[in-house]
């Protein structure tokens, strides 16, 4: 089952066990996929529902409902200073398939990139793709960006967690002793963070913490943390 290919679907496309197929859909299943009228595929929602479905022209019809165990035992929001460039498609697709659930995209005082209501369409696709390939249930919530301290302030999550290379602060291993239910965990931008950010997240409820003595990139310390916390709550 698992060797077949999966296409991700809108809630709405699925009626009387039947799956209305779009023109871009029909186009990947018949064109790219090279899959023939009766073949088999996969169709996911998004929203924790697969269902096996067989190819019949511009629909499909639904054999049966899957159970598909592939998510985290932890929800986990990871707040993400925008690099510069093209950077954030990587976190995107990388964070999706470690299991992140959402995605909160931040403007930093260090922050480079102006972001276009394209570009929000950009991630959103990249991690529909990313769940697809990688056998998630759902698909990650992209979030519009926002201004960082509009962020820490907003969030009440009870775990919250931001990290910071420099300074004192204990190693995120360390804090994670107990996995709760939800988890919030902020990155920061080329440069860091400035201390003056830090001082505002700890105020709203942030702890401080430390990804190893390294210094990590803009990219990679998103894919670090996610990487921790899943050997954590994975085991």
């Amino acid at each position: 089952m698992s060797q077949l290919q999966r296409i991700a679907i809108a809630s709405s496309q699925f009626q009387l066990g039947q799956i209305l197929l779009t023109k871009e859909q029909q186009h990947y299943l018949g064109r790219v996929l090279r899959l023939r009228e009766g073949d088999h595929f996969i169709a996911m929602d998004g929203k924790g529902k697969w269902w096996l479905a067989q190819l019949a022209g511009e629909q499909a019809q639904v054999l049966e409902p899957l159970l598909v165990e592939t998510e985290l035992p932890v929800s986990i929001t990871l707040m993400v200073a925008l690099p510069k460039g093209s950077g954030f498609d990587e976190v995107v697709r990388c964070c999706t398939e470690l299991g992140v659930a959402c995605i909160a995209p931040v403007l930093s005082d260090r922050t480079l990139l102006d972001p276009s209501p394209q570009k929000l369409e950009r991630w959103r696709r990249i991690a529909t793709e990313a769940a697809e390939q990688s056998e998630r249930s759902f698909v990650p919530t992209i979030l519009e960006p926002v201004a960082f301290n509009t962020a820490v302030t907003a969030n009440q999550t009870s775990h919250r967690y931001i990290c910071e290379a420099r300074g004192e602060y204990p190693h995120l291993n360390k804090v994670l002793s107990s996995i709760c239910e939800e988890i919030v965990i902020a990155t920061g931008p080329e440069g860091g963070w400035t201390t003056q950010e830090i001082e505002n997240a700890k105020s709203a409820g942030f702890q401080p913490v430390s990804l190893g003595r390294r210094i990590l990139r803009a990219v990679t310390a998103p894919v670090v943390a996610l990487s921790l916390i899943t050997a954590i709550c994975e085991v």
